[in-house]
């Protein structure tokens, strides 16, 4: 058996409560652009992929368009508040517990996160190990970005415990090959969210960082159940 011995995170949602405030941004800045449209219902769900997906699906959902400045001035106005979102509570007591080796894993883009690791305290947990969609081919929900996580921490897919916040990245860690903690504390979480990670595969879902230890000790000693889910 390949024992677990990796744990990735995402960033935003996970590390820092950032989602929220993003989901703000872009709710404001379409609804000054498209006045007398419900746009909150469309952009939550959507929330994890790269900016520009969130908006492009929107404009397809909602048959409206946005012209590359709008995308471009939106996209600036989310990145730029987000980088001052909070830490979760625990988060940087759970990663101190943890032994295993540890990478983070983003759907934004290098230097952004670099920013927000080395401004929280959490650039002495990852250090180089940070993979960002902007390095990649294809952004999460496809598995490029765990699989140069993978290929750059030199552990197998099937070692690598992932924690995600989002249906966009747990189909990304689950379609490389590794199994997912769904974490679902984020402050812009719906009541049906944690039932949505479920079904794209996450293997628990919890909402306590102070509880991420016990559940990647329990993972990590029971290698063969990790494995027999993950297949």
């Amino acid at each position: 058996m390949t024992a677990v011995a990796a744990l990735i995170c995402d960033c935003d949602g996970v590390l820092i409560d950032s989602e929220a405030v993003a989901a703000r941004v872009l709710v404001r800045e379409l609804e000054a652009r498209w006045p007398g449209v419900a746009v909150t219902p469309v952009v939550m769900p959507l929330l994890g992929q790269r900016i520009e997906r969130v908006l492009s699906g929107a404009c397809e959902a909602l048959g409206r368009s946005l012209t590359s400045h709008d995308v471009e001035a939106i996209g600036m106005a989310a990145e730029r508040e987000a980088q001052d979102a909070p830490l979760f509570p625990g988060v940087v007591a759970a990663l101190d517990a943890i032994a295993l080796l540890k990478a983070c894993a983003s759907n934004s883009y290098t230097a952004v996160v670099h920013g927000v690791l080395a401004r929280n305290g959490l650039a002495r947990f990852f250090g180089d190990r940070v993979y960002c969609a902007d390095k990649v081919a294809k952004p999460k929900p496809a598995p490029d970005v765990y699989l140069a996580a993978a290929q750059g921490t030199g552990v197998a897919p099937r070692a690598c415990l992932v924690v995600e916040d989002s249906v966009a990245g747990v189909s990304a860690a689950r379609a490389a090959g590794m199994t997912v903690l769904g974490f679902v504390g984020g402050t812009h979480v719906g009541d049906a969210h944690a039932r949505e990670l479920r079904d794209v595969g996450a293997i628990e879902v919890f909402d306590d960082m102070s509880t991420l230890p016990a559940r990647v000790a329990y993972w990590t000693q029971n290698t063969q159940a990790v494995q027999a889910r993950s297949r």
